[in-house]
């Protein structure tokens, strides 16, 4: 089976490297092809990888270095997409360009997503075009951020054979099974919303809903990041769990407070960071340590903003072993591939599951995923407030996905205006016109 990654040259690649090399099952990846536009980050990654296999004493996929589109995907039976648009530069212009003006500017969340999904629409179209053209039998597993607005646009060209994945739900349940002490795999996990918008609702075993006993129950609530960051008496007052990127709509002036005082956005942490791993991995015989080394950091000090500024304290060390996308897209190909019916939370057209959004809305709802594809199971009708959120953030993203598509500087000012954690004209056009002066993967956007 031959597995394409697009932006085969980025950090997080050995992670699903280290996923293949576990691999035992008969639909196992024999070919892996990176494709990149950074021939030089393609050849660290690939050396990377070249040591991981040597340290761990098995056979991994044969593996190929690509920086043609086209090439890259031909044959393919899946594709990972992973690309991102103006680098780490980009994001650090996303989340400045933002605070400057006093608002969120978080990369997937608030006036960060909006501009990030302006300059990165484009593309996944791009690649949605080659795809089609060129693999058109190709299962396409989007990983590329903003998730949901940027598989719904890939969706557009691809229909249902794109599904986006984020690691954020089944982390967030393994943590409540941990908490409750019951079995990840007897479990039901009612979960619905879109990407890094979503709640768990429940949490079935035998058919009886446990999880009113963890909100009921301060202290092993406590004991989970979700617990910790939200704090206990406003999960019991919401009566669910969120995902962990709702803490920057519960606690938004926090979080635009905190971001202000930390000195170091993320994105500029990242670039320091990899910076120093892709200079110093090009001329190290252990390249691999490396970056073993600089992954375990970077999951150290994930969402380290949000843990400083509620107090949750550092992450669990059942989190910080990395790997979490690669484990989600892993059983994705195993469920396709070998047609072994799985359940998962997907990024998925919503088709007939969750109440409030059209049939071509893609939301993150679990999934039941075969041979056919991915199918969103029908769900519970959000709660009255978090509704408001989804449908307010899908238009949103759509009038992004518009903008992106058909260079209206104005349909953008409208999608970053109209976002709630913006909810302002004059700092919309404000926020725009530092993105223009500072990116050309902007400005080529709106240059027609």
């Amino acid at each position: 089976m031959k597995l394409t990654v697009l932006g085969g040259g980025g950090f997080r690649v050995p992670l699903v490297h280290r996923a293949l090399l576990a691999d035992d099952s008969a639909t196992r990846v024999d070919e892996l092809v990176l494709h990149d536009v950074d021939p030089q980050r393609l050849r660290i990654v690939a050396a990377v990888l070249a040591q991981a296999e040597e340290q761990s004493g098995r056979r991994g996929p044969r593996i190929s270095l690509e920086t043609d589109l086209a090439s890259a995907v031909r044959g393919a039976n899946f594709i990972f997409s992973a690309v991102r648009v103006g680098g780490l530069a980009g994001r650090v212009c996303d989340e400045r360009a933002a605070s400057s003006h006093g608002v969120l500017g978080q990369e997937t969340t608030g006036a960060g997503g909006v501009t990030y999904g302006l300059r990165t629409v484009p593309v996944a179209l791009d690649i949605a075009r080659t795809v089609r053209e060129s693999a058109p039998e190709a299962w396409v597993i989007n990983f590329t951020n903003p998730a949901g607005m940027v598989t719904e646009a890939m969706a557009s060209v691809l229909g249902d054979r794109v599904l986006g994945i984020c690691d954020s739900p089944v982390g967030l349940f393994k943590r409540v099974a941990r908490a409750l002490d019951i079995d990840l795999a007897r479990a039901w996990f009612d979960y619905a919303g879109l990407n890094h918008l979503g709640w768990l609702r429940r949490v079935l075993v035998d058919g009886v809903d446990v999880l009113p006993d963890l909100l009921g129950d301060p202290v092993r609530l406590a004991t989970t990041e979700e617990g910790r960051l939200f704090g206990a008496p406003w999960l019991a007052t919401l009566g669910c769990v969120p995902n962990e990127y709702l803490w920057y709509w519960y606690y938004n002036a926090d979080s635009v407070t905190a971001l202000d005082t930390a000195g170091e956005t993320r994105g500029e942490f990242l670039t320091r960071q990899q910076s120093g791993f892709f200079e110093a991995a090009g001329a190290s015989d252990d390249a691999f340590g490396l970056w073993e080394r600089t992954r375990r950091e970077r999951e150290e000090t994930y969402m380290a903003d949000t843990r400083e500024s509620s107090g949750a304290g550092e992450r669990e060390a059942e989190d910080l072993e990395g790997g979490g996308y690669d484990r989600v897209a892993l059983a994705v190909m195993q469920a396709i591939a070998a047609d072994r019916s799985s359940t998962l939370v997907l990024n998925v057209r919503n088709q007939h599951a969750l109440a409030g959004l059209d049939t071509d809305a893609v939301v993150e709802v679990p999934c039941q995923v075969d041979s056919n594809g991915a199918r969103p199971l029908a769900t519970p009708p959000l709660d009255a407030h978090a509704l408001g959120l989804v449908t307010s953030v899908k238009d949103v993203e759509r009038t992004t996905i518009e903008a992106a598509r058909s260079g209206s500087l104005g349909l953008a000012t409208r999608a970053l205006a109209l976002h709630p954690l913006v909810d302002s004209v004059t700092t919309a056009r404000a926020i725009l016109a530092t993105q223009l002066e500072q990116l050309p993967e902007l400005r080529r956007v709106f240059a027609h």
